[in-house]
């Protein structure tokens, strides 16, 4: 006689899944509040408070900034935009990863006491990065004004023949909106899955802290891909452009930098974000459903 399907643990379903994230998104109230106080409670007591965020942006940019370009014999006036917007969303990026993988750890007490959502302490992440990064678009705003002159008009990231010519700021700026849209929405699935392995095996981590040093130096940030071009060519060694192309972190960083400093669009990096945005999302999903309800255990 036929046999009935085995049931489904009451944790382990795609309804529940799907119903945390919905209550935690309409739980905005909670997470925007937290994330507030995260800010507010890490500059307690300090004169000038979250502004501590900008003036440490703004010193980094512009010493990295300074030496990479004499270092690269690059222009200051194009080169150090560059490396200050890579540095503003690096940061946001960064954050995601190391401290999204900390999410549930560092919600414990909230956890084990607070019935909400675990996408609440998700977004509460998200959010509180997305404040910061906000502080240091008035690194962004500075510089711009600084350098109007030479980002409003064609130019160049490396003085060389073979380098691409970017077309300045135009109306293409607003594609910034979408561009940090789409970020965020990576941000919420990086930080749920992440959160999630991390809470599982803590080793998870200082894996991801070690990784990213190297990702750091491996994605055009302090460096741009014409530096590689004026280095290998474009013939017998096209493939040097792989070691950009084939880090994600590169389109995530460039579908934002380029409407903000007027570089060259390419549709390219809209496409592999959109990509890593639906498979990161689907494991994020499956991660929710299978193992959501043992997070309480976890932690």
């Amino acid at each position: 006689m036929p046999t009935s399907p085995p049931p489904v643990h009451a944790g382990r379903s795609w309804a529940r899944a799907f119903q945390d994230i919905r209550e935690g998104l309409a739980a905005r109230e909670l997470w925007g509040h937290l994330g507030w106080q995260d800010i507010k409670q890490r500059y307690r007591r300090s004169v000038i408070g979250p502004l501590w965020i900008t003036l440490s942006m703004a010193v980094t940019s512009a010493g990295l900034g300074l030496l990479y370009s004499q270092l690269f014999g690059s222009p200051i006036g194009t080169f150090l935009p560059y490396v200050t917007v890579g540095f503003i969303v690096w940061a946001f990026i960064l954050g995601c990863l190391t401290e999204g993988s900390d999410a549930f750890i560092s919600n414990e007490g909230l956890i084990k006491h607070l019935p909400a959502p675990l996408t609440v302490y998700a977004l509460r992440t998200v959010w509180r990065l997305t404040l910061m990064l906000v502080h240091n678009l008035l690194v962004y705003l500075a510089v711009l004004i600084i350098f109007f002159g030479y980002l409003s008009q064609p130019y160049k990231l490396q003085e060389t023949a073979n380098a691409i010519v970017q077309p300045g700021l135009s109306w293409t700026a607003l594609l910034a909106v979408p561009a940090f849209v789409l970020i965020a929405a990576n941000g919420a699935w990086v930080t749920l899955l992440f959160g999630i392995i991390s809470t599982r095996y803590r080793d998870i981590p200082q894996v991801i802290a070690a990784l990213t040093q190297l990702v750091f130096f491996m994605t055009p940030i302090m460096w741009s891909t014409d530096i590689l071009n004026q280095r290998f060519g474009e013939g017998d060694h096209s493939w040097a452009i792989l070691i950009a192309e084939l880090n994600p972190v590169y389109h995530f960083i460039q579908i934002l930098r380029a409407p903000l400093l007027g570089l060259q669009q390419s549709w390219h990096h809209w496409v592999v974000v959109g990509g890593v945005t639906l498979v990161g999302w689907a494991l994020a999903l499956v991660a929710m459903r299978n193992y959501r309800a043992r997070i309480s255990y976890w932690v």
